[in-house]
């Protein structure tokens, strides 16, 4: 009977452990990879391909009012 007892016991033990080990490797994984997914990437890309776009307008809006105050008699 307490053969049995200490099996459980140490069974027990090892599960414990083991959910451990899986909870730090989780944490590890997560830690270095980020908590960033693929769409949040992309939509990041995106807000900041439209920011350069909108900067470009801008700086092509300024030359063309230049152009036209250096051609106005």
């Amino acid at each position: 009977m307490d053969g049995a007892r200490l099996n459980i016991a140490q069974l027990i033990g090892s599960l414990v452990v083991a959910a451990a080990i899986v909870a730090v490797v989780i944490v590890a994984v997560t830690a270095k990879l980020g908590p960033t997914s693929t769409a949040e990437l992309e939509a990041r890309e995106e807000a900041r391909d439209a920011r350069i776009d909108a900067r470009e307008e801008r700086l092509e809006q300024r030359e063309e009012r230049r152009e036209d105050r250096t051609e106005a008699p």
